[in-house]
C-alpha cells in the first residue's frame, strides 16, 4: 500500500503523557494508532464513526474528539468522558452524541470488552443494507458468522432509549451489524477489535465483488461453519477473542514507517 506522510492535526493539543498514568497513557497511544490505522486502511468517513477504549481500572473510556480526522487523532486529543458523557479532562473539542450513545450502551454491559469500533465503509453499508445479510461464502466470512448479531436501523443514534435494543441484540457476540448504516466490533483488546473490524471489512468487500461478478455463489457447508471458532483459535494461537496480539506489533511497524505523530 502507497501510503503518502501523514501531518500532524492543524490545531496540536499539548502532551497529557505527565498527567495520566502509564496504563492510561498505553492506552491513548494504543487507541491513536488504531484510529490512524483505520485512516490509512481507508475505513473511515471524515470526522464521523468512532473507536473507543476503556481507561483500565475504570469503568471511563477514551473516544475521538469530534471536528478531527482519523489521520490527525494523538493519544493526548483523545477525550476521557466516564459512562454519562461528561469530560473528565479539559479539552477544546466535544464527541460525538451519536458516538457516545452506541459506545456507552456497549461499555455499560459488555464489562468483558476494552474497545469498541463502529465504521461506515462503502462495502460494510452495502452489505448492511442486504436482507440476507452476510453470506457464508469466503474464509473471511466463517470467522464473523460464528459470533454475529444484527440491530435494525432507528436512524442516527442519538435517542438513548434505542441503547436497550441495541444491548439487546449484541448480546455477547464480537460482530454487529447495524442494518443500513455499517459494522461494530468489539474486543478485549484494541488490537482484538481492530481486527475482529479488518475480517469484517474484508468479507463484506469479498461479498460484494462476487456478487458484481453475477455467477452463482457457493455457500460454505454448515459443518464447517460450526467449526470455524476452534478455526480461528488455531490460526490466531488465541483460545480466546481474535488473537490481535499477534498482529498488532506488525501493524505498528507499518503504521510507523509512514507515520508515528499519533504518540504525543
Amino acid at each position: 500500500m502507497n501510503v503518502a506522510p501523514i501531518q500532524q492535526a492543524a490545531a496540536p493539543i499539548a502532551s497529557l503523557k505527565d498527567q495520566v498514568s502509564a496504563a492510561e497513557w498505553q492506552t491513548r497511544v494504543d487507541l491513536a494508532a488504531c484510529y490512524r490505522l483505520v485512516a490509512m486502511h481507508g475505513w473511515d468517513d471524515l470526522i464521523f464513526t468512532h473507536i473507543s477504549a476503556k481507561v483500565p481500572g475504570t469503568e471511563d473510556f477514551l473516544i475521538n474528539p469530534y471536528g478531527l480526522m482519523f489521520h490527525e487523532i494523538t493519544a493526548s486529543s483523545l477525550v476521557k468522558v466516564d459512562q454519562a458523557g461528561n469530560k473528565l479532562m479539559d479539552s477544546p473539542y466535544e464527541i460525538n452524541p451519536a458516538g457516545y450513545t452506541i459506545h456507552s450502551a456497549v461499555h455499560d454491559v459488555r464489562h468483558d470488552v476494552v474497545c469498541v469500533l463502529h465504521t461506515h465503509t462503502a462495502a460494510g453499508v452495502a452489505v448492511s443494507a442486504q436482507k440476507q445479510g452476510l453470506l457464508p461464502i469466503s474464509q473471511q466470512s466463517i470467522f464473523v458468522l460464528a459470533s454475529l448479531a444484527f440491530h435494525a436501523y432507528e436512524g442516527v443514534a442519538l435517542n438513548h432509549d434505542e441503547k436497550v435494543r441495541l444491548q439487546a441484540d449484541l448480546g455477547e457476540n464480537t460482530f454487529l451489524m447495524l442494518n443500513n448504516h455499517g459494522l461494530l466490533t468489539c474486543g478485549a483488546s484494541i488490537a482484538d477489535a481492530f481486527l475482529a473490524m479488518y475480517t469484517f471489512q474484508r468479507a463484506c468487500e469479498i461479498q460484494v465483488l462476487a456478487q458484481n461478478g453475477g455467477a452463482e455463489l457457493i455457500p460454505i457447508n454448515g459443518q464447517i461453519l460450526a467449526g470455524a471458532k476452534a478455526m480461528l483459535a488455531g490460526v490466531m494461537k488465541s483460545a480466546q477473542g481474535m488473537g490481535g496480539a499477534l498482529a498488532w506489533p506488525a501493524l505498528l511497524r507499518k503504521l510507523d514507517l509512514h507515520d508515528v505523530g499519533y504518540k504525543v
